[in-house]
């Protein structure tokens, strides 16, 4: 973080001050900039800044101008630590998956600020700012890469392709597989994602789709490969070599899974059983992975949704709360709060032994961080009132 720079010329406060003071206000759940200033008297700062803590006024300018691609950089310098280190395992066999997703962040019919989306909401102009997100998928964690935000008039895909060329050019080996949901399945996309070197997968469940309309009509010639895991029963279909995509330019695979689980209903104690259907399309060959390896990653999709995604961003982490409104400091707090995903993650993973990660919760062990910098006020505050 001490590389970390912004538009001011001569700056009194140095960036990294700034960025650091921020990050722990994150990494502390204090979803303000007011609050975050109110800490200024914890003695943590001056042994972690070595000085006085900034005001909030200071923290949003500086934000606003800092240079994100300084922060993308601390990004790649976790991932080589965790690489060499050893500590990330592939999700399925040798293959890791990147998965791309979208997510709106906030909206306002009032405030219209530098960058934002504007869309009609009935005779109304609502503000808004969406950003799509680059995780990758291992088997033991969930690693947080890179964002993009959607430019205005920009669509989701647009803004993903842009991300995805940057993440290629900083991971080029990071990963093999690209996995998104229906709405990335586009032949554009796919042609990005070939162009890398890499495989897709995306949902398939547009019924209008050839493709989607004569693989339906495929599956009564395919035997089903048919296996249960974790209570429950996966009938899967795999069919390769279909035509039906011609803007793509190729021959692609799709696997249908038919999953039955059985709820066990907690008024009346009775079993109800549960089916649900998915379809993916992928450029993955049968020699390379499974039916089984494509469910495993059409369902490891899901892990930038909720566990190690915007599920945990948003609810723990207070990433969709906009700190300042403007487009480069509304980036550059999220960049923060994934990164302070990534490190929380990578601690809890690599420094806490078994035992204290079972007996202690992530909302213990957040607090826990949080008295170091709040411990020292509430000691002053008590001794005030005695």
């Amino acid at each position: 973080m001490e590389r970390v720079k912004d538009q001011r010329q001569k700056p009194r406060i140095p960036t990294s001050v700034v960025v650091k003071n921020a990050f722990v206000g994150v990494l502390c759940q204090l979803k303000s900039l007011n609050g975050l200033a109110q800490t200024e008297a914890s003695k943590f700062w001056k042994k972690w800044l070595e000085r006085q803590a900034p005001s909030a006024d200071t923290n949003g300018r500086v934000m606003a101008g800092v240079d994100v691609e300084d922060l993308r950089r601390v990004f790649r310098h976790i991932y080589r630590k965790r690489k060499r280190g050893k500590s990330l395992q592939p999700f399925w066999g040798h293959w890791v998956a990147l998965v791309v997703d979208g997510h709106e962040m906030c909206s306002s019919f009032l405030l219209q600020w530098p960058g934002c989306m504007v869309r009609p909401v009935g005779d109304r102009r609502q503000f808004y700012q969406r950003i799509v997100v680059a995780a990758l998928l291992y088997r033991n964690t969930r690693l947080l890469l890179d964002c993009e935000l959607l430019l205005p008039g920009e669509n989701e895909v647009a803004a993903a392709e842009r991300l995805l060329e940057r993440v290629v050019r900083y991971y080029p080996r990071a990963f093999e597989v690209v996995v998104a949901d229906g709405l990335y399945q586009q032949a554009p996309f796919f042609k990005t994602v070939l162009a890398h070197g890499k495989h897709a997968i995306a949902v398939l469940k547009d019924e209008t789709r050839d493709l989607y309309v004569d693989v339906r009509s495929l599956f009564g010639q395919v035997k089903p490969v048919v296996y249960r895991e974790h209570n429950k029963l996966y009938e899967v279909w795999d069919i390769e070599g279909l035509t039906s995509w011609p803007q793509l330019g190729r021959s692609v695979r799709v696997v249908r899974s038919l999953e039955t689980s059985w709820i066990k209903r907690q008024r009346t104690g009775e079993l109800e059983e549960a089916v649900r259907e998915w379809m993916w399309a992928t450029t993955l060959p049968t020699t390379s992975v499974s039916a089984e390896g494509i469910v495993k990653f059409g369902h490891g999709r899901w892990a930038i949704e909720n566990e190690g995604g915007f599920n945990e961003l948003v609810n723990k982490w207070h990433a969709d709360h906009v700190y300042k409104h403007d487009s480069n400091a509304i980036l550059a707090y999220w960049l923060l709060a994934m990164l302070a995903y990534n490190l929380y993650h990578a601690f809890v993973e690599r420094n806490l032994k078994p035992e204290v990660r079972t007996k202690l919760s992530d909302e213990l062990l957040l607090k826990i961080l949080a008295t170091e910098l709040l411990g020292s006020i509430l000691a002053e505050a008590e001794g005030i009132a005695t």
